[in-house]
């Protein structure tokens, strides 16, 4: 494919700005990373203090530049705020998980779109893949599945960049899920995640992680 002075241009533009970004860089602190990994925890409960729609749109603001096999960012999020909008997931959660999740500020439904395809055109301009999913249900479902929960982990890291606390949670009937929040559409819910400001006094003692040898291995 020929590349045309506006594209070529662009390229360069994109270089030039990650050239740019690089020679920024310097390293997180010790907080930093302790906020977002180290010390970070999974909450089960949660202060009073609200979480604004801005701050749901900064998240997702950061959440999105997160990648994806060829941009096709399948994730999709519905965001309850309301009492309403908690009551209507509450009967498809597990009972362990009633509590902890209609008392957080906010219940994120982290989905993924099994016809993320449909908007390649946008998100891909300059190449057509539709056809190569289209015609094929499984690497459709297998690449929204894929990239929709690397999204979510964006999403994650995101929101504790904001300051925020998450739960994320896999207890909960995904196909009742799916018929309230996603009917009429291919969008397929994945985990869900509490997100606000969480109650310290409600954690339980870390439990353990694999050490690198138990991991990992160098080839």
């Amino acid at each position: 494919m020929e590349t045309s002075p506006e594209q070529l241009q662009a390229m360069q533009a994109a270089q030039q700005a990650a050239a740019e970004l690089k020679a920024r860089y310097r390293p997180l602190d010790a907080d930093h990373l302790d906020i977002l990994f180290r010390e970070a925890r999974s909450h089960n409960g949660w202060t009073d203090e609200p979480v604004s729609n801005d701050t749901l749109k900064a998240l997702h603001d950061l959440a999105r530049m997160g990648p994806t096999s060829m941009n096709c960012c399948p994730a999709r999020f519905v965001f309850l705020t309301s009492d309403e909008g908690k009551e209507r997931i509450k009967p498809h959660l597990m009972e362990g998980n009633i509590d902890k999740s209609m008392s957080a500020p906010v219940l994120a439904i982290i989905g993924h779109d099994l016809a993320f395809y449909e908007k390649m055109d946008q998100l891909l301009p300059f190449r057509d893949v539709r056809p190569m999913f289209e015609g094929n249900a499984e690497l459709a479902s297998m690449t929204a599945f894929r990239n929709g929960t690397l999204q979510g982990a964006y999403f994650m890291l995101a929101a504790r960049a904001l300051g925020l606390d998450c739960g994320p949670m896999s207890g909960f009937n995904n196909a009742g899920v799916d018929e309230e929040f996603f009917a009429g559409t291919k969008t397929r819910s994945n985990f869900i995640c509490g997100l606000g400001h969480g109650d310290p006094g409600k954690l339980f003692p870390r439990l353990p992680r694999f050490e690198f040898d138990d991991a990992c291995q160098i080839v």
